[in-house]
């Protein structure tokens, strides 16, 4: 893995997000790439076994900002969620479990 990838590669701000009147809540949360390299998939998996993806288009440049949204069909899974990255050069960062419920959480890997 190369050192990029491990010292601060992203950083990910979780907040909760409540919906507008007569919608359901939905969860979001903030990924800030700290890396030199463009993540092409971001990871994710309740049991850190079989793993999901959220839809990030074209990438998240080196030093970009984007906000995610869980999609309703997470909404009975657990709050803690392991998550990884995939960059441009095709490695992975390592997992790290990320707890959507907590409030102001703020995480880098």
């Amino acid at each position: 893995m190369k050192i990029h990838h491990v010292a601060g590669v992203l950083l990910v701000i979780a907040s909760l997000v409540a919906g507008t009147a007569g919608a359901k809540d939905e969860y979001s949360f903030k990924v800030h790439n700290t890396s030199g390299s463009a993540i092409k998939k971001l990871l994710v998996s309740e049991d850190g076994k079989e793993w999901g993806f959220f839809e990030i288009g074209d990438g998240i440049g080196a030093g970009a900002s984007v906000t995610l949204v869980w999609d309703e069909s997470t909404n009975n899974e657990d709050c803690k969620q392991h998550f990884k990255a995939v960059f441009a050069d095709g490695e992975e960062s390592e997992p790290v479990i990320f707890d959507f419920c907590e409030e102001d959480l703020e995480l880098e890997f």
